[in-house]
């Protein structure tokens, strides 16, 4: 279930709108670098406060850059540099995902009465183990199914950990599999969480919160997965 090789630009609540490759020839303010539009997207300004740049509007080659290297580091395409929203909808969801602090479970969606939980909050991309009320780990963020092969919502168990699984299904690595539902599971990936579109079904993770996680959870240990992606 664990896609590490597909790449998409739709994610995050955001349907369509992936900037033509043509923007790179666009007038704009300054001369772009390689690679680089000159046009300043719809999410300029938010985008400029996010990467800490002045925030004018206007796009530049510094502003370029940095939009790039954030696009180029969590798989978001084209990396040109143009402020849409896809980027501005990755950035977006860090902030909400920031925001959260240490209290994921302020709403209280996420059982307190069954002991050692790991809890999944589709709608934020954000998962957390918790024994009652205390927070034993995280919120982390995580990666979840896409449109079509959505985590499925609803109270789980662990039932199966393979440390060294193999995809059957894509023939992909799957380290630190724990499995709570069909072939959806826990593991780690070797991909950004906020790579959209996301997998095909189950919560990716950090190799280091993958492996915290396998460390916390045994088979027979409850799942909650609750809300809904964006985009999905």
């Amino acid at each position: 279930m664990g896609d590490i090789r597909r790449r998409g630009a739709v994610a995050l609540g955001i349907t369509a709108l992936v900037t033509p490759l043509t923007l790179a020839a666009g007038a704009g303010t300054a001369q772009a670098a390689p690679g680089c539009t000159r046009s300043a997207g719809p999410y300029q300004k938010q985008v400029e406060k996010f990467l800490g740049r002045p925030v004018d509007g206007k796009q530049s080659t510094a502003d370029c850059k940095a939009i790039r290297a954030f696009q180029t580091k969590h798989g978001i395409t084209p990396d040109i540099g143009y402020a849409g929203p896809v980027t501005w909808g990755v950035m977006n969801l860090m902030n909400k995902q920031k925001a959260v602090g240490k209290n994921p479970n302020k709403a209280g969606k996420c059982p307190v009465n069954k002991g050692r939980i790991a809890c999944v909050d589709l709608t934020l991309q954000i998962s957390w183990i918790q024994d009652g009320k205390k927070l034993v780990y995280g919120p982390v963020p995580v990666r979840t199914g896409r449109d079509r092969y959505e985590t499925r919502t609803g109270l789980k168990k662990i039932y199966w950990r393979h440390r060294n699984h193999v995809s059957t299904l894509y023939n992909v690595p799957m380290p630190y599999s724990q499995f709570f539902d069909g072939g959806q599971a826990f593991h780690s990936v070797g991909v950004s969480m906020w790579n959209p579109p996301g997998s095909h079904g189950c919560v990716n993770m950090t190799p280091k919160d993958a492996k915290a996680y396998w460390s916390l959870l045994k088979n027979g240990d409850d799942v909650y997965v609750y809300g809904r992606k964006p985009g999905t």
